[in-house]
Formats: C-alpha cells, sequence, structure tokens
C-alpha cells in the first residue's frame, strides 16, 4: 500500500510530482515481491471492471441449496488479479488487468445468471461464504485452485481491515508519501468497523526512496492467547 502522513490511500488530492512518484515507486516496489497474485475490495476494482450491474440485477439471489463449483477458465494462468465481491456486483468487460486474470471471489447468494455471465466472459471465480465472502475459506481456495503463495492486498481500507481482523496478513509493505491529505472521510489504510483489537507490529525493514517516499516493512505478530475468563475483563 501508500499513504500519505496522515494514513490516508486516495491519491487524488497529493501534489502531482508526489502522486507520480508513488504511483512509480508502487509498481517498481510491487514487481519486486514476485507474488503470483494481487487482491482488491470491489470499490477498488470498479474501474477496472468498467461496469457494474443493477440493483434489480444483484436482488436476483440464488434460491437452491445445492453447492455449486468453483470455475477456473480456459488457458495458461501464472498471474492472477482477485477481486472481493461478495454480491457480484461487478460486471467485467475483460478477463484481465494488465496481463493478469481476473478472478472474482463472491458468495453463494449470486445467481446462476451472473455465474454465466462471468464464464462467458472468460472470468474465473471461487464461491466462498453464504451471504458474504469468507476470507479464510477464499484464500484457502486461491492456494488450492490457482496455486498461489504470495499474495498482495492491495486495498482498499475496509478488506484491508478485515483481513487484519481476521488474523490473515502476515506482513505490511507500506510506501509514506511525503504528503499530508487531510481531509475527513478519506478511506485509511486500516478502515475496520467495529471495535476490533488493535495489532502488534514488528518493523522489519526501512528504505528512503526517491523523492522523499519511505518504505516500511513490518511483520505482524501473532495475537497472544488469553487464558479463560480474558485477562482484565470488567466482571
Amino acid at each position: 500500500m501508500a499513504a500519505s502522513l496522515d494514513g490516508r490511500i486516495v491519491v487524488d488530492s497529493w501534489p502531482d510530482s508526489v502522486a507520480a512518484a508513488v504511483r512509480r515507486e508502487y509498481d517498481e516496489l510491487h514487481a519486486s515481491f514476485g507474488a503470483e497474485g494481487w487482491m482488491c475490495g470491489r470499490i477498488t476494482m470498479e474501474p477496472f471492471a468498467k461496469g457494474v450491474r443493477t440493483d434489480a440485477e444483484l436482488a436476483k439471489e440464488y434460491q437452491g441449496t445445492v453447492p455449486r463449483p468453483d470455475f477456473r477458465a480456459e488457458g495458461t494462468l501464472e498471474t492472477f488479479a482477485f477481486a472481493i465481491d461478495p454480491r457480484g456486483r461487478l460486471a467485467w468487460e475483460s478477463n484481465e488487468i494488465a496481463g493478469d486474470h481476473v478472478v472474482a471471489i463472491v458468495s453463494e447468494r449470486v445467481s446462476d445468471e451472473y455465474l454465466a455471465f462471468l464464464r462467458a466472459r472468460g472470468v474465473s471465480y471461487i464461491l466462498a461464504g453464504k451471504r458474504d465472502v469468507d476470507l479464510s475459506l477464499a484464500l484457502e481456495r486461491i492456494g488450492e485452485r490457482f496455486g498461489v503463495r504470495t499474495l498482495m492486498l492491495e486495498g482498499g481500507g475496509r478488506i484491508n481491515g478485515e483481513m487484519l481482523a481476521a488474523g490473515l496478513i502476515d506482513e505490511v509493505s507500506v510506501l509514506i508519501a511525503p504528503a499530508v491529505d487531510g481531509r475527513r472521510g478519506t478511506p485509511a489504510l486500516f478502515d475496520v468497523h467495529n471495535d476490533g483489537p488493535s495489532h502488534r507490529l514488528a518493523l522489519a525493514h526501512v528504505e528512503r526512496r526517491t523523492s522523499d517516499l519511505i518504505w516500511l516493512r513490518y511483520h505482524v505478530e501473532p495475537e497472544p492467547a488469553k487464558p479463560p475468563g480474558g485477562v482484565g475483563s470488567n466482571r
């Protein structure tokens, strides 16, 4: 991820020189990990999809009880772009983003018609979770179905926060830009809409990059097990 000094991640109001440097350094660091795939939430993926389904289409949910299989498109697929899209809102025009094969991660509520649409577009999909996406199950199937071992999580703030809260992030890599955003309500690096616990990180790397950007890498430390009854609980 890349963030301003105050932790915001939408670059459209940053100085042009800063935004350009962030994009250049971001792409270079992304490539350095050699990941087989990257993942974003629905809102981040919407400009890539270039289309969304109507509310009427979304209302046509699957009413059956028979589990439906995941779908892997034909062809030699080596790198992947995973889109977390629980209701199947994205209407993909293409099955790739800059050469990376698109895989939709949807819940079991999506209709047969939407799954047929994805197959027709050559978009692979994974069904994980009843009403919302089960992130742990999704990651398990990403490994099983597509052989991904290194996966880059690249926002937005909500999916980052949900993955962190679920204990599914092992490293945080962030470029700190020499800018202060200052806008209230702008998405942050991690947005969790509940009173979830904070997380302890262990600094693994600090590097000054070009244009005054700072690259930080942290290991996410596992949460310590709590004794029965909890420590410090108010009872």
